[in-house]
């Protein structure tokens, strides 16, 4: 009983360190998760921007290609 008495703290401190593990392992796998949900977000996102270019330099060749049409017409 004597031993019991003296050492329960030590007990009770090596139950919450492995709790405090058990937690910060849980944590390190959430932002795993978390990290990999936004690189693949951060890939969609370029894919988006990539495409809004496109589209933006197509409009713009169009109209490039109107002015230049315009210009010759008026040229003639």
């Amino acid at each position: 009983m004597e031993l019991l008495k003296a050492f329960w703290p030590i007990g009770v401190a090596f139950v919450a360190f492995l709790a405090w593990l058990i937690r910060l392992e849980a944590r390190s796998i959430e932002n795993s998760k978390e990290i990999k949900r936004l690189w693949n977000q951060r890939r969609e996102d370029l894919e988006m921007s990539r495409q809004a270019r496109d589209e933006t330099n197509k409009m713009l060749a169009e109209i490039r290609d109107d002015i230049k049409d315009l210009i010759a017409k008026v040229a003639k």
